[in-house]
Order: structure tokens, then sequence, then C-alpha cells
């Protein structure tokens, strides 16, 4: 009867500590899970879920705020992913968050991550679907890597032939390693070049100098850039335009008087192509010439005449008393 009491015991106390364990275990479980506290679901849409599995860690800012609850495939482009979050953390989250997958460390279980966008936004609500952001598989980082190493060994490859080539002295670049006198050319025409680029510097540095020169205001440049110069110059061109078209008139006028003196117009065309106006005007003046002598005489006789010498030397002194008060 002692043995049939102590074994019931021994079953009391396995069952009850089997029971903590239990609630234990479930309390652990649904902790982890937010099964006890207040949640909302969040969503995302994923190309590529890259492993992930329901129950996997959702983390905001590095920190555990929720679970992944369920992956449904839509189709081959699109899975969407339903996380339950802690409600504490739902109001620190905005509605431009982006969403990615990751690995828990580097062999670690995959995680939905929650990075907090730019700037200012709303704040997610239950049953919101946030942005999301694919990035690039190991699998796909490894092919592009093997790419990357079959595209190094050709490029070695093909850097060791061009190596050997050189080394025996083949192309351009191997003649100029082995010829001593075509690097020694080579060396002269850099020399050269060298000895032309300062010549060009200078002359640029002259020409810079002479540029800035011609601002100045002790040179004609200088002088014609100054703005008073500048209005005295187009008033010098406007009149000298006037002056011009006044010429033009005098030119066209005197072409007329030429015209008419061809045609046989006007006195002067009778002066010059009448030989006998000519003749009696040359006749009429020697005949004025002849009675101006004339002329001279009787006047000088009447000066010597009684009846007129006083009248004479009355004018003469007249002139010299005019010339004295001068």
């Amino acid at each position: 009867m002692e043995k049939s009491n102590s074994q019931k015991i021994q079953l009391g106390i396995f069952v009850i500590i089997g029971t903590l364990v239990f609630l234990a275990a479930i309390y652990f479980v649904g902790n982890k899970q937010n099964m006890f506290g207040n949640t909302s679901n969040l969503k995302a849409v994923f190309a590529n879920v890259n492993g992930l599995q329901p129950g996997n860690n959702v983390r905001y800012a590095g920190i555990d705020i929720g679970t992944v609850t369920e992956i449904e495939m839509i189709n081959d482009t699109t899975i969407n992913i339903n996380m339950l979050i802690d409600n504490k953390i739902m109001h620190h989250i905005q509605k431009n968050a982006v969403a990615t997958i990751s690995s828990d460390g580097l062999v670690g279980n995959m995680i939905v991550n929650i990075i907090p966008g730019k700037g200012v936004a709303k704040k997610v609500e239950n049953g919101d679907v946030i942005q999301s952001y694919s990035r690039i598989g190991t699998d796909a980082m490894l092919e592009t890597l093997n790419e990357t190493n079959k595209n190094a060994a050709l490029l070695t490859a093909d850097l060791l032939k061009i190596t050997n080539e050189i080394n025996q002295g083949k192309g351009t670049v191997g003649t100029l390693l082995k010829d001593s006198v075509m690097s020694r050319d080579l060396k002269e025409t850099i020399h050269n070049l060298k000895e032309t680029s300062l010549g060009t510097v200078k002359s640029i540095d002259n020409l810079n100098h002479l540029i800035l020169s011609l601002n100045q205001k002790d040179n004609v440049i200088g002088v014609l850039n100054d703005k008073d110069v500048a209005v005295k110059m187009k008033n010098i061109i406007t009149n000298l335009e006037k002056s011009s078209a006044e010429i033009d008139k005098v030119v066209t006028n005197l072409n007329a008087t030429v015209v008419n003196i061809k045609e046989g117009k006007g006195a002067l065309n009778y002066l010059s192509n009448d030989e006998n106006l000519v003749k009696k005007i040359d006749s009429t003046m020697t005949n004025l010439n002849g009675a101006s002598g004339k002329l001279n005489e009787n006047l000088e006789a009447l000066k010597h005449n009684f009846l007129f010498r006083g009248y004479f030397k009355k004018q003469a002194k007249e002139k010299a008393k005019s010339k004295t008060t001068k």
C-alpha cells in the first residue's frame, strides 16, 4: 500500500512538472509570437521571399516588433506576406516605410526588416500594405561572381599574352621598350612638345596682357570704349551723312548745269561755244580799257584846270585829315 502511494505521489509530481513546463513553453512561444498582446496586421508584396517562412521575426529599426503569420503566393511574380505587429510599435511606423527580406546574421533565419522612410508621412493602420524592396539573393550574387571570375580569367590570359609580346619586342610598345633609337627620338619629341607648350603659354600670357591693355584709356581702343567718345563719334558720323547728302545735291545740280552747258542752254554755253560773241566781248573790253585811259587823262587835266583846282585840293586835304584821325 505504501509502495502504491509513493508511485502516485511521483506520478502526481511528474504531471505537475510537465504541466508547468508545457504552460511555460506556451507562454514563451506565445510571447514571442505576440499571441497574448494587442497586435495589428501589416502586409507587403514581394517577387521573391528568399526562403522566408511563417513564424520568422519582423524587425523595425533593428527591434523585433512582430512575426510573419502567412505567406500567400498570388502568381509567379507576386507573393503577399502578412505580418503581425505589436500595437506599441504601430504608431511609430509611417506609410512610407519599406519592407525588405534579409538574413539574421550570415547563416541565420530569414527575417522581414522594415526600414523607416525619409521625411514625414501618415502613420500606418491595421491592414495597410507597405512598400517593399527585393534585395539580390545569394544565388544571384554567386552567379554574378562566377561570371566575374570567368571574365577576370580571360582578362588575365589576354594581359599575359600582351606582356609576352612586349617582352619579345613585338608591337608598338615592345618596339619602344626594345629600340633605343626610337626611345631617344620619342624622348626628344616629348622635350620639344614641352618647349612648344611653354612657348604657347607665354604667348597666351602676352595676348592676355594685350587684351587687358586695350581696355585702358591711353590707347585708341580704350578711347573708343568711352561712352562720351562713342556719342561724339556717332554725332560726327551723323553730320558726315548729312554733309554727304548735301554734297550729293550740289553734285546733282552741278551735273545738271554741265548738261545744260553741253546741250547749248544758258549764257555759259554762248561764252564757251560762240566765237563771235567772244570776239565782241574782247573788243568791248579793249574799248573799255581805252576809254578808261582817256577818262584818266581828262581827270588829270581837270585837276590842273584853274576852275577845278580848288575842289581837288579840298578833296586831298579831307583825305589827309581822315588818315591822320584814324
